[in-house]
C-alpha cells in the first residue's frame, strides 16, 4: 500500500496545502471535542518546522452547498489554533478559489470547503482550482477519506505532487496491523442501532476475531433469532443473516438485559433474562451477568477493536454496560483501537481517552477500511508514486 508521505519530500518554501478533518462537534460556536484537531497538529507542525508555506483546508458540518453560513464557519477553529500555534499569524480566508497571497510566517486556513459549489460531487473545475493553490497537496483527513469529494480525491488527481500526512499514514498502518497480524486473542466489539449498516463489517471481523461482542440494536437482532424482543430496536429482515453468522463464528449474545416499558431518559431499569422479554418492553442495555462474562473475555484479550456503544448509554440508567466495558478496555494490557463517532463520545463521557492505545479519527472511513482494506483516495495516491 505504498504511497508518498509528506516527511519523505523536500517541502522547503513550498506551498503545502494540508487537507485536515476539523469537522468537530460544536455548540453555539464552542468546540465540544478537540480530538480531531489535536490529531492533525503533528503534520501541520512538521510542515512548519520544514519551512513550508502552510495552507489548511477542511469541511465542517453539512451546510447548504454553495451558501455561506456563519454557523458552519471555521472561525472558532482558527481562534483555537491561535492558542496552539502561537508563533504564527493564522488567517481565515473566505475567497480563495481565484488565488491567495501567503506571507512569511503566516498560516492560511481556507473557509469551509462545503461552502463551494461542486465540493461533494467532486467537480473537476473546483478540484483544479484547489490544486492551483499549492505546490504539494497533503491528504491527512482520514475521517473523510471514504468520500470522493473535490477537496480529497479531486485535488489529489490534479495537484503537481500529492502525498499523505502522518495522521493518515498512522491510521492505515495501525488498522492494517490489527486486521492482518493482531496479537491474540483478538476481541472485537461492534455496537450500534442497525445490523444492516454494519453487516459487512461484522462478517469481515468475525472471520478474524477470537470473540465478537455485539451490542445495541445489532445485539437485539441476534436475540430475535430465538427470543422475543418486545418493542426493542431490531431488524427482522436481517435475522436470517444474523443466524448464519452466529452458526459460524464466536459471537457473544447477551444472556440478560436491562429493560424498561418506556424509552426515556428517566426510565427505571429492570434486569431480565433474555427469554423473559415481554411485548411492551424495550431492551436498553446489558444485564449484570452478561457484563461479568464479557469482562472476563476482555481481560484475556491482547488486541481489542471497539466500534459502537453497547446500550443506550445516553440514558444514565442504561449506560452500565458501555461504561464497565469501556473502563475494562481502558485498564486492559491489550492494544486497544477505538473508532466511530458514538464510540468517541462514550470515551469522552467516561474520561478514558488517555487509556485507549489508539483512537481513530474516522467514522465511516474507519468502517470502510476495515471492511475492504481500501478507500477511494488510496488508488489515486498510488498513481503519484513514480
Amino acid at each position: 500500500m505504498f504511497m508518498i508521505r509528506m516527511d519523505e519530500l523536500n517541502i522547503y518554501n513550498k506551498r503545502v496545502l494540508i487537507r485536515v478533518d476539523f469537522n468537530v462537534p460544536m455548540k453555539q460556536g464552542k468546540i465540544l471535542s478537540d480530538t480531531r484537531i489535536l490529531a492533525s497538529l503533528p503534520t501541520i507542525k512538521l510542515a512548519l518546522q520544514k519551512n513550508a508555506q502552510v495552507i489548511i483546508m477542511s469541511h465542517l458540518g453539512r451546510p447548504c452547498e454553495g451558501v455561506y453560513d456563519d454557523k458552519f464557519s471555521l472561525l472558532p477553529i482558527v481562534e483555537y489554533l491561535k492558542n496552539k500555534l502561537i508563533k504564527y499569524k493564522i488567517k481565515l480566508v473566505k475567497d480563495y478559489l481565484g488565488g491567495i497571497i501567503l506571507n512569511q510566517g503566516e498560516i492560511i486556513v481556507l473557509e469551509n470547503v462545503r461552502f463551494n459549489h461542486g465540493e461533494s460531487k467532486n467537480d473537476e473545475v473546483l478540484a483544479r482550482k484547489y490544486a492551483a493553490l499549492c505546490d504539494i497537496f497533503v491528504m491527512d483527513a482520514f475521517g473523510i477519506a471514504h468520500r470522493s469529494h473535490a477537496s480529497t480525491c479531486g485535488i489529489a488527481r490534479f495537484a503537481d505532487v500529492s502525498c499523505i500526512g502522518g495522521l493518515f499514514s498512522n491510521e492505515l498502518n495501525i488498522l492494517s496491523e490489527v486486521m492482518k497480524t493482531p496479537k491474540r486473542p483478538l476481541v472485537v466489539i461492534v455496537g450500534g442501532s442497525k445490523i444492516s449498516t454494519k453487516f459487512d463489517l461484522l462478517n469481515t471481523l468475525s472471520k478474524i476475531a477470537d470473540y465478537v461482542i455485539v451490542g445495541g440494536g445489532i445485539a437485539n437482532t441476534f436475540l430475535a433469532i430465538e427470543n422475543k424482543v418486545g418493542r426493542s430496536l431490531y431488524e427482522p429482515n436481517f435475522i436470517g443473516l444474523a443466524k448464519q453468522l452466529l452458526s459460524k463464528y464466536n459471537i457473544q449474545v447477551p444472556i440478560d438485559l436491562r429493560i424498561s416499558t418506556e424509552y426515556s431518559e428517566n426510565s427505571v431499569d429492570i434486569i431480565k433474562n433474555r427469554t423473559d422479554i415481554l411485548g411492551n418492553e424495550f431492551i436498553l442495555d446489558f444485564g449484570d451477568k452478561t457484563i461479568q462474562s464479557l469482562v472476563l473475555i476482555l481481560k484475556k484479550a491482547n488486541t481489542i477493536l471497539w466500534n459502537g456503544p453497547l446500550g443506550v448509554y445516553e440514558f444514565p440508567n442504561f449506560r452500565r454496560g458501555t461504561e464497565i466495558i469501556a473502563h475494562t478496555i481502558a485498564n486492559s494490557h491489550a492494544f486497544s483501537v477505538a473508532g466511530g463517532g458514538d464510540t468517541l463520545a462514550a470515551i469522552d463521557l467516561f474520561g478514558i481517552k488517555d487509556s485507549i492505545s489508539y483512537i481513530s479519527t474516522g467514522g465511516g472511513a474507519f468502517l470502510q477500511f476495515i471492511e475492504s482494506q481500501s478507500l477511494p483516495i488510496i488508488s489515486i495516491m498510488k498513481r503519484h508514486v513514480k
